[in-house]
């Protein structure tokens, strides 16, 4: 294999590697922002060296850095994520009217 088509495997490699990727994150954004979360939790430990902790703490996902609402997975703690719940005063409701066939 000559020096020309060994940069050019690694180059195609990087940019299908790379695709994949953001198609991943496009498709399936919360499993990515779980997956980013355990990775980044896994570098981040106590006992790592200071450019793993770094790196760790680079790949978490802007959420998660808040610490705030939408941090977790829509835990509902605040009820800011969480769809709001009809109102049911009676107003809205009809009755049903069953009518038989001709």
């Amino acid at each position: 294999m000559s020096g020309f088509a060994l940069v050019q495997a690694v180059v195609i490699g990087v940019v299908v590697a790379f695709s994949a990727w953001q198609a991943f994150r496009k498709l399936l954004p919360q499993t990515s922002r779980r997956l980013l979360a355990g990775i980044s939790a896994a570098l981040d430990r106590p006992g790592r060296s200071a450019a793993m902790r770094r790196l760790g703490r680079w790949l978490q996902p802007a959420a998660a850095k808040a610490g705030a609402c939408g941090s977790g997975d829509g835990c509902s703690s605040c009820g800011g994520c969480a769809p709001a719940k009809p109102v049911l005063d009676g107003a809205d409701q009809r009755p049903l009217h069953f009518r038989s066939r001709q």
